[in-house]
């Protein structure tokens, strides 16, 4: 049986091997430049920038939830999930379940508004999982960004 605990810096391999493992599945592994030493810095330094929460089994870490802290100047704090991801052999397990369920159940202790994240429109499968916990989708937002020191 597996267990969801916060993650640890000794995590930190597991979790930029599971990243890395994401940005394959989105078709964009040329994208991923983050090194194990910036998500240790970024989340185990003086100034923490994510939450992860973890699963693990027999001292394997089989999925994360990877969130951060974002204010909505509408509806105050909102945790805001950048990434579930569960290693592929182990899907279909409820362990993606279970680490949302973790995540939405930290989010309401902590005072959080609600959670929010964004799914790809071809990921018919995490629109699916999203739908078994009565999510809304927005289809009236466009995502935007600039990047910096790329």
């Amino acid at each position: 049986m597996f267990q969801i605990r916060h993650a640890t810096a000794q995590d930190i391999p597991s979790i930029h091997r599971l990243i890395y493992e994401l940005a394959v599945f989105e078709k964009a592994p040329e994208q991923f430049i983050l090194s194990q030493e910036q998500l240790l810095e970024d989340g185990f330094g003086a100034n923490p920038k994510y939450i992860c929460f973890v699963a693990e089994q027999n001292q394997t870490i089989l999925g994360m939830s990877f969130c951060y802290v974002r204010y909505s100047t509408w509806k105050g704090p909102v945790l805001y999930l950048e990434d579930l991801i569960v290693n592929e052999s182990y899907r279909r397990k409820g362990i993606g379940k279970a680490l949302f369920q973790h995540t939405c159940d930290y989010a309401s202790t902590n005072n959080y508004s609600r959670v929010q994240w964004q799914v790809l429109d071809w990921n018919q499968s995490a629109i699916d999982f999203y739908k078994h916990f009565n999510a809304s989708f927005d289809p009236e937002w466009l995502n935007a960004w600039v990047e910096f020191n790329q």
